[in-house]
């Protein structure tokens, strides 16, 4: 099914992302750059979506939308049956500790600290006491098959598993939604592989995904892609399941 809507993939059940007419407008000198123009569309709780386009299309203003790390000029923003198009710094700085679990291609992590020290960050800034923060942290490097590697540092770690150590960071909140933009850019497609594999076992266990990405081999383990051209939605289409690759 294919459709310009947005509502592909979202017509019935319990929706976590809701998008309507949404504008993000620049001023350049006397010039109007509308990155954004009037886009609409619904996420389902536990959804894979991948959003794609070229350079320019939007796509980049529009993953600094749905994680709160910018508001629109126009239209109505719904995360988690709350709001955030309408929220003021304080409250987005709430949303995206609580509610969004980020992982950037770059990593982002601190150069200094341990694994473990930098999955506890969010606990941290949240207030967590010290023992449940440890805890958390643990689980979710296990999770990701780090276990034995929680006291390394990131100049420690292969690519791979700094991103793992971030994918673990993104999880400890327990986040609504998993906001990965171009988790795969710097590193091997080898090691892309193995990543790509690990989304998927996170999707499998209920986790909701938005994932920003250029490369269609990547958008292609979602679900759904969106595709974002001039800052319109050009096509919103349904995927098939990615077969695991079998030697």
């Amino acid at each position: 099914m294919t459709g310009t809507n947005g509502t592909n993939g979202a017509s019935s059940g319990d929706i976590l992302i809701e998008i309507e007419d949404l504008w993000k407008t620049y001023q350049m000198g006397a010039e109007e750059i509308h990155a954004l123009r009037g886009v609409s569309f619904k996420i389902e709780r536990g959804s894979y979506v991948a959003i794609m386009g070229p350079s320019g299309s939007g796509k980049s203003t529009m993953m600094n939308l749905i994680g709160c790390l910018d508001t629109p000029s126009k239209g109505k923003y719904m995360l988690n049956n709350r709001l955030v198009s309408e929220m003021d710094d304080d409250e987005l700085a709430h949303i995206r500790n609580k509610e969004i679990g980020f992982v950037f291609q770059t990593f982002n992590l601190l150069p200094r600290a341990s694994a473990l020290h930098n999955v506890e960050l969010p606990l941290i800034y949240n207030g967590t006491p010290a023992n449940e923060r440890k805890e958390r942290a643990m689980k979710a490097l296990q999770a990701v098959e780090l276990g034995e590697r929680i006291y390394h540092r990131p100049n420690e770690l292969s690519g791979g598993q700094r991103q793992r150590v971030a994918i673990a960071r993104a999880l400890v909140n327990n986040p609504s939604l998993i906001l990965a933009d171009e988790p795969t850019g710097n590193l091997d497609s080898a090691t892309s592989y193995e990543i790509m594999a690990l989304f998927d076992s996170l999707h499998a266990r209920g986790n909701t995904i938005v994932l920003v990405t250029h490369e269609p081999d990547i958008a292609l383990h979602a679900h759904r892609i969106i595709r974002l051209l001039d800052g319109q939605i050009s096509t919103d289409e349904l995927t098939p399941k990615t077969a695991p690759v079998t030697s």
